[in-house]
């Protein structure tokens, strides 16, 4: 009887496994009836006893209403379980995890100890219910797709053995890694490495896992800078046969091309970029018609001629989807062959362009314009500071062009803000460093009239090229597949507590249409400068907004205040404008609309690839500003409160941007409690508060460079 048992238990526990293949199979195209060859076909289990258990399992699931029998033999996934949903799971750093199902507005609280072996990013399928009549919180039942199986982590060698655990920099992982014998990789303890899980165990507590590439010692600038590379996926290198594709292209500008293309090397053409800028994939040319008006051409470097679909180069170029910007170096989206020299608009060199050529009036009103390629000559290369220079002392070579175009430039970016246009304005963070990548100097990139003047052409060019392409010459839409870059209205809830908010500060906010939510937003943006809750007001009204994404949907873009807008002006660095450049041209030469499944799923792609690139960005930053505070270690700093949560909250430095995190169990005056609606902490004893945006002093106290977290303590209102 016990062995009949113990095989009954072998043959469920089989079946388990084989069921989480099958639903994992199935939920990519979660939509498709299947029958059970196909199922045992995409999970590989091709043999025929094989088979026998994908129909067993089959009949598991469709008796715990998993999968539905559409007709005889045929299957497709249940999403309409009464108790579960299916969505993405988040952890925070307590270990508790909240579940995002698409189309819910709240996600589920997940419960630490129910969180099964989901990990951060995971698609899971959860049962919900109400615990002691408060919100819905939710159980982990499955995993049904794992987003990641490489995870970058510190090795801990078990002393006297030959084992080991590999602990991830992220909070968000809420397990160690098991490294057993002969898959250590050569690691020694301490290091920092990249770990591949090859199993978890039903009922084990940890995944098993292999290492496959030692970064180097913890807290080092490279091993810290390759560590965040490896903990988004994003490869640094290129694969050897792609930069050995690159090096063929041919560089020359042939005759025979030249001929197809509108010749505008006579014309007098500049770039205007960042004064460390390698590749320039935009210029200006600018010259003065007969009938007083301005012919103005917004050149973009002509990628789509050397990157074709179906090449080794472009298959890399989509993977990347986006070129990455570290603190100290740049993780191009094509090798530096293409990206710093064919394609970059380098001065007194003869070079491939799109182009978007625009004829305007005295008012900066377009009346014609032209879209093609192009060949065109850059006389002058002009980094952002010297084109201000011009601007502000009207002095140097170019001056006239120059301050033309700021003109024009300042009347479509009036005539944008009236139209709707939301006026954040935030300044970046930039370090200066020595010949050793280390951090001697932090200051602010801020916007002046050179940005301005270049950001204007840009979205001119971006949304004229969307129009063109979306809309007939009457104003009616073609309905003509394209990749626009889209920025959905606010959240309204996310605005009403906006307004109620500012509110108590003397402010108000009309949210009665879209238009006047704009204007009123700008309003606030302008009446807090200066005040000491700027900082907080601001912040509060970012988190407002929605994220820009790609669709095929033309939803238009809320923060621009445009119907139709595209990316264009950077494939250098940006896949999406590569798209945009091929399917103009498709258009151009009389193509019809092709297939917009495609596209919807190389917009998804884009998307969240430009998301992780940007989490990429920020570690660095982070990692920066942890190494630069490093040597303020027990200085004091007055800050502003940046972010408030359940645990502590979060303080930034203005003159470096350095931010420190102030828990709440270090505050010994008080037990605090945190008060969501309010953004603040407040003491139960004395009542003493601390809000977002107030002003603070504070002692750095730690500077965690694998946490890439700063630890501050209070030291004074």
């Amino acid at each position: 009887m016990a062995n009949k048992k113990f095989i009954s238990h072998k043959n469920n526990q089989k079946l388990q496994q084989i069921g989480r293949l099958i639903m994992s199979f199935m939920n990519k195209k979660s939509t498709k009836i299947y029958n059970y060859k196909q199922i045992a076909e995409g999970i590989d289990y091709k043999n025929p006893r094989q088979r026998e258990q994908v129909i067993q399992t089959l009949h598991k699931l469709l008796a715990d209403k998993h999968i539905k029998e559409v007709e005889k033999g045929k299957y497709i996934l249940n999403l309409n379980i009464e108790g579960t949903l299916t969505g993405t799971i988040d952890f925070n750093q307590a270990g508790n995890a909240y579940v995002n199902v698409e189309g819910m507005d709240d996600d589920i609280f997940v419960h630490s100890k129910n969180v099964k072996d989901a990990l951060q990013g995971d698609k899971v399928l959860i049962v919900t219910y109400n615990f002691k009549g408060k919100k819905i919180e939710g159980s982990v039942l499955e995993v049904l797709e794992r987003k990641r199986d490489e995870f970058v982590g510190t090795f801990q060698l078990i002393k006297h053995k030959d084992f080991g655990f590999v602990v991830s920099d992220k909070k968000s992982m809420n397990t160690d890694i098991f490294v057993p014998r002969g898959k250590i990789g050569g690691a020694q303890d301490g290091d920092k490495v990249v770990v591949k899980m090859t199993d978890w165990k039903a009922g084990e507590k940890n995944p098993e896992g292999e290492i496959i590439k030692v970064l180097g010692a913890p807290g080092e600038h490279e091993t810290e800078i390759h560590s965040i590379l490896a903990e988004y996926g994003l490869p640094y290198a290129f694969p050897e046969e792609v930069e050995k594709e690159a090096q063929k292209i041919d560089q020359r500008i042939h005759d025979s091309e030249v001929a197809k293309r509108r010749d505008m090397r006579n014309v007098c053409t500049f770039t205007i970029d960042p004064k460390d800028a390698k590749d320039f994939d935009d210029a200006l040319s600018i010259q003065k018609l007969e009938n007083g008006n301005w012919e103005i051409g917004v050149h973009i470097a002509d990628v789509s001629h050397y990157v074709v679909p179906g090449t080794l180069l472009d298959d890399e170029a989509y993977d990347r989807a986006t070129s990455v910007y570290l603190v100290d170096r740049v993780v191009p989206m094509l090798p530096e062959v293409l990206s710093n020299e064919v394609c970059s608009l380098r001065p007194n060199e003869d070079k491939y362009t799109f182009s978007a050529v625009f004829e305007l009036n005295e008012k900066a009103e377009v009346i014609k314009e032209w879209f093609g390629r192009t060949v065109t000559h850059s006389d002058r290369r002009f980094t952002y500071e010297e084109a201000q220079e011009r601007i502000e002392t009207q002095n140097g070579d170019l001056t006239d062009e120059i301050l033309t175009l700021n003109r024009l430039a300042k009347i479509l970016r009036k005539e944008r803000i009236e139209n709707g246009a939301i006026t954040f304005d935030r300044s970046e963070v930039r370090f200066n460093l020595d010949e050793n990548s280390e951090p001697i100097g932090v200051y602010f990139k801020v916007s002046k009239d050179s940005n301005h003047l270049i950001e204007e052409f840009m979205l001119l060019a971006n949304r004229k090229v969307s129009e063109f392409i979306s809309l007939t010459r009457n104003g009616k839409p073609t309905n003509n597949t394209f990749i626009y870059r889209i920025h959905d209205d606010p959240d309204p809830t996310k605005l009403e507590a906006l307004r109620e908010f500012v509110s108590t500060f003397g402010y108000k906010m009309d949210l009665a249409n879209t238009k006047q939510v704009a204007q009123s937003l700008n309003k606030l943006l302008s009446d807090v400068q200066g005040k000491g809750e700027e900082n907080m007001i601001e912040t509060l009204a970012m988190r407002s907004m929605s994220k820009a994404i790609y669709s095929t949907d033309p939803i238009g873009h809320y923060g621009l205040g445009f119907e139709y807008y595209s990316h264009f002006t950077s494939p250098i660095r940006r896949y999406p404008d590569l798209i945009a450049h091929r399917l103009l041209q498709h258009y151009l030469d009389g193509g019809k609309s092709p297939n917009k499944p495609e596209y919807d799923e190389k917009c998804k792609h884009c998307s969240a690839m430009e998301r992780l690139a940007a989490d990429a960005e920020r570690d660095s930053i982070k990692f920066m500003q942890v190494k630069f505070m490093e040597k303020h270690l027990g200085q004091e700093f007055t800050g502003v409160i940046s972010g408030v949560a359940d645990f502590g909250f979060w303080v930034q430095i203005p003159e470096n941007g350095a931010e420190g995190l102030i828990k709440l169990r270090d505050l010994m005056d008080d037990s605090y409690s945190y008060d969501a609606k309010n953004h603040l902490v407040e003491g139960s004893r004395t009542g003493n508060k601390y809000q977002l945006g107030d002003k603070v002093t504070i002692k750095v106290m730690k500077a965690n460079l694998i946490q890439k977290q700063l630890d501050f303590k209070i030291i004074g209102d």
